[in-house]
């Protein structure tokens, strides 16, 4: 998670101390309270102990894992909470939401919370996702280890079905999504190793695991695509198909990038490129990250994320990456496009700096959604690798390894000890306000001061009021929930989909979460006001380790008129709402010929 290039930071700080409720909203049109214990949430991640060859380092290599996802599991209405531990033998939570203001774990009782069993690894992340369109969403939970598969039984508890759904047995995974790749209306498993598959993190064989280089690394873990094959059993597609990568993915995200009705695949990779797998037409991918831009210049990737920054109907990838004061600065990276190449690709150019949005410290998980719904697209991001003693730097001695030769870089025998040294620890958050022209950090002036160690960021409407609400899973920290405050006066729309397949059903139809699933929506602010578009996706595994409701939720402004919003099916489909009313949740159903 390092390269070469050391300048100094320039910095993109918050401007101003912490503003009270009023003031904030005032100013900024929104105010993010940190509400978990007052929700009944009590969760505290662990990480892993691993082998003992790792354990001069244990803090490095085992700093991942915090996740979180927002789904309504038990389709009552009602946003619940899922997060993932990685302490051996520890309990993850399914944070049912009560619809008081309130949660209770449910994990024990359904089935979902013993999953760091000895012998079969740790968990890392989680991504929800109705795969036999029986209307209730299922839980894949990928690890570093054996991947598990759960079958949602009506939302009254879970089935493990991992053994006969044709998982690989061990994938040392940090991230994963859902998608239809192929249209066919069924929902297929992407699942982006780091570590190689070969490997056991409590029994190995040889030291010799690390990346081979800071820079160029391709000795991680191979990739796997599932597809499903629609009897509750999945095939593994990757070579076939074309997808042969074994860098060191952290992020993957999956839209139609490229404007062809199918699914395209960013990896985010820790010391590498990025890369852009594109598809087409549902028979094949084709590594483009050099073509499009994403792919040039190795940096340390760790999350994908996607957001129509400029309300241009566009959507732009978001990268982050390293920055710290006097060390390294890589800078995150913004991918807006800008144009087409010669084959049709997109051409992507990195606008991070000039939206400034680039400097995020150590940065994880980042998720764009209309914090203050003011129309635009805002910008939330966490940060910080290890926060030990305050007083002591490991990044003298990393930079010593990062510049080392591959023999040296690969063996964690040469590894300095990292002790009780902090590396990029104690970071302050970045909660970026989008001004329309570029961004500016208002994080400790909305209420976001915590300096944990974070990973995953995933967004939802947890209380049905119109409203976006963060969560954060932190490394061997809390989980955080900021119950946001909007300013009154601020409208909204929101559009829960459903794609029209069935278990039974012809083909042709939509897979039934809508994963895919695009709203373009236009609207003016007021009856003369210049007309504003916004494009908004449906994912199912983005960001780092993190899944965001399904629901997609369109800040407006003050005196919002909707024109239309033109939701294009994953089948191909298209459907047109005519002025749909601000202010409330749209459930629509895919529509036949």
């Amino acid at each position: 998670m390092l390269a070469l290039v050391v300048i100094l930071n320039r910095g993109e700080g918050s401007p101003e101390t912490g503003l009270d409720e009023g003031e904030a909203l005032r100013r900024y049109g929104f105010r993010l309270t940190e509400s978990a214990k007052a929700c009944g949430i009590d969760f505290r991640h662990e990480s892993p102990t691993l082998d003992a060859k790792l354990a001069h380092i244990m803090p490095v290599v085992a700093a991942m894992g915090a996740s979180v996802s927002v789904v309504d599991f038990d389709a009552d209405g009602l946003l619940d909470l899922y997060v993932v531990t990685g302490k051996e033998g520890g309990q993850n939570r399914l944070y049912r939401n009560r619809g008081d203001g309130t949660f209770e774990d449910v994990a024990p009782s359904l089935g979902v919370a013993d999953l760091n069993r000895p012998g079969t690894g740790v968990g890392m992340g989680a991504i929800w996702a109705d795969y036999d369109n029986d209307g209730f969403p299922d839980l894949f939970v990928y690890k570093w280890g054996k991947p598990e598969l759960f079958h949602n039984r009506q939302g009254k508890g879970f089935d493990r079905v991992t053994e006969k759904s044709g998982l690989p047995a061990w994938v040392n995974a940090n991230s994963a999504c859902w998608l239809d790749y192929d249209r066919d209306g069924l929902l297929d498993l992407f699942v982006a190793g780091y570590w190689p598959e070969g490997i056991d993190l409590w029994n190995l064989k040889t030291s010799e695991v690390m990346p081979e280089s800071f820079e160029y690394a391709q000795n991680g873990g191979r990739k796997y695509l599932l597809r499903n094959r629609g009897d509750g059993t999945f095939e593994d597609v990757t070579e076939c198909v074309g997808i042969k990568s074994t860098r060191w993915t952290l992020g993957v995200v999956a839209a139609d990038l490229c404007g062809t009705g199918y699914l395209d695949i960013v990896l985010a990779n820790d010391y590498g490129v990025s890369e852009f797998y594109a598809n087409k037409g549902g028979q094949r991918f084709e590594e483009v990250g050099n073509q499009t831009g994403i792919g040039v210049a190795p940096k340390s990737g760790m999350n994908a994320c996607l957001g129509d920054v400029l309300n241009q109907g566009r959507l732009a990838v978001y990268i982050s990456n390293i920055t710290e004061p006097g060390n390294l600065v890589q800078g995150n990276n913004l991918w807006v496009p800008a144009s087409k190449t010669t084959d049709g690709l997109p051409r992507f150019s990195n606008q991070a700096g000039s939206l400034k949005v680039e400097r995020g410290g150590w940065s994880w998980g980042a998720k764009f959604g209309d914090l203050n719904n003011d129309g635009r697209l805002d910008l939330y991001l966490t940060n910080g690798y290890v926060s030990a003693d305050k007083g002591k730097s490991y990044w003298y001695d990393y930079g010593k390894i990062a510049g080392g030769l591959k023999g040296l870089i690969r063996d964690a025998r040469y590894w300095p000890p990292i002790g009780d040294q902090s590396l990029a620890g104690y970071q302050a958050k970045c909660v970026w306000l989008n001004k329309g022209g570029d961004f500016t950090d208002v994080a400790v002036a909305v209420g976001v001061t915590d300096t944990f160690d974070g990973r995953a960021v995933a967004l939802g409407d947890l209380f049905n009021r119109g409203v976006v609400d963060v969560t954060v899973a932190n490394q061997n920290g809390p989980l955080l929930l900021y119950r946001n405050t909007v300013a009154s006066g601020r409208d909204w729309v929101q559009f829960e989909l459903t794609g029209g397949a069935r278990p039974g059903k012809e083909a042709g139809w939509s897979n039934r979460s809508a994963v895919g699933a695009g709203v373009r929506l236009t609207w003016r602010q007021g009856p003369t006001g210049p007309v504003q578009e916004q494009l908004q996706v449906v994912t199912a595994g983005d960001g780092y380790a993190s899944q965001s409701m399904f629901r997609l939720h369109f800040g407006l402004g003050t005196d919002a008129r909707i024109e239309k919003a033109v939701i294009e099916w994953p089948s191909g489909r298209k459907q047109t709402l005519a002025a749909p009313a601000v202010g409330i949740i749209h459930r629509v159903e895919e529509a036949g010929p």
